[in-house]
């Protein structure tokens, strides 16, 4: 799936260690979505080397980010994620130089 849009803010990298003890890093970024009436801003995350792909893009840019959604359960309450699997400028090329890494 893909979002169009506007790249409004990209937050600030964090990191920490699993409880498994493992290392990670994630980014999030704001995209403010192109003919979408309701609910335009979507924050989408990205994890580990895929952070690598945001390096070049900036505030302001239009944007086209491949993404993948899942969801989860906890206590009886479903939480949602978008994460980004790779991100261009529009006009640019978009297809990912690692589309075997998708988990579909």
């Amino acid at each position: 799936m893909n979002v169009i849009g506007k790249l409004t803010k990209k937050l600030e990298l964090e990191s920490g260690i699993s409880k498994a003890g493992k290392e990670w890093k994630k980014q999030s970024i704001i995209i403010e979505q192109t003919g979408n009436d309701y609910n335009k801003a979507v924050v989408i995350s990205f994890f580990g080397d895929k952070i690598k792909s945001l390096r070049d893009i900036h505030e302001g840019s239009d944007v086209n980010v491949s993404v993948y959604l899942s969801s989860r359960e906890f206590k009886g309450k479903y939480y949602h994620n978008i994460d980004g699997w790779f991100i261009s400028k529009l006009g640019e090329e978009t297809v990912s130089p690692n589309n075997d890494d998708m988990p579909f």
